[in-house]
């Protein structure tokens, strides 16, 4: 059987486990390799010169999914969230909104799939994940990065952070528009703790194998992930 393409970036992430006497630390070598990331040049350069050629290329998109939003329904075009960034620190994520409802405070309750919530230009735009370019001005903020774990819900942060070993490590990085993860088909809920486990084992082989040309890679295999069926 042929492999996937992206099989490749992603080999020995598997074995990217801490051992027992590590448990919930993280090692040396990927505290080591984070801090190379986060004070890369180039990173930093791919970032602003990637995040700003891409809205202003796709400006007219962007102006045209702020119209459908307004149009179905009311409230606002943006919906912001906080979200850990690098070592924890809270910012505010801007995604395109794409529910009929603005949770951003409260009881949180992931979106699954066929959720009433979801509006019909928001199921557009989460399937094609559209509803992620507002998140290019995080980058241009420094919040995130254009690859990297991607951030989830504070709540859901706290939570795995509670039950899963090195789940911390994920906040070693900025976080990112797109990862390892991603283009290796784990998108959608994390309704299962293998699901997110997978995530993290990805985020820590990101960490833990980075290079310029990593990025590149990850970059460029990210539109056809787009199509994958977990896509919602």
């Amino acid at each position: 059987m042929t492999e996937p393409a992206s099989l490749g970036l992603f080999r020995s992430a598997e074995s990217d486990v801490a051992p027992a006497r590590d448990v919930g630390v993280p090692s040396a070598r990927l505290v080591t390799r984070a801090s190379e990331i986060n004070n890369s040049r180039f990173k930093r350069a791919l970032d602003v010169v990637g995040a700003a050629t891409l809205l202003l290329v796709l400006l007219p998109v962007l102006l045209i999914i702020a119209l459908a939003i307004r149009l179905e329904s009311t409230g606002p075009v943006f919906f912001r969230q906080k979200r850990y960034g690098v070592a924890r620190e809270i910012f505010t994520l801007y995604k395109f909104r794409s529910m009929s409802v603005l949770e951003t405070h409260g009881t949180f309750v992931q979106v699954s799939a066929g959720d009433s919530r979801i509006t019909k230009v928001g199921a557009f735009l989460r399937r094609t994940s559209l509803d992620e370019l507002p998140q290019l001005l995080n980058v241009l903020r420094g919040d995130m990065s254009l690859v990297g774990p991607r951030p989830h819900a504070v709540p859901m942060d706290d939570t795995f952070g509670r039950i899963l070993p090195n789940y911390s490590d994920r906040h070693l990085v900025r976080p990112g528009l797109t990862g390892l993860a991603q283009i290796e088909g784990h998108r959608g809920p994390t309704d299962a703790m293998n699901k997110i486990q997978m995530r993290l084992r990805c985020d820590r082989a990101y960490i833990r194998k980075w290079t310029p040309l990593y990025d590149v890679k990850i970059l460029l295999l990210t539109p056809a992930s787009l199509l994958h069926a977990n896509a919602f």
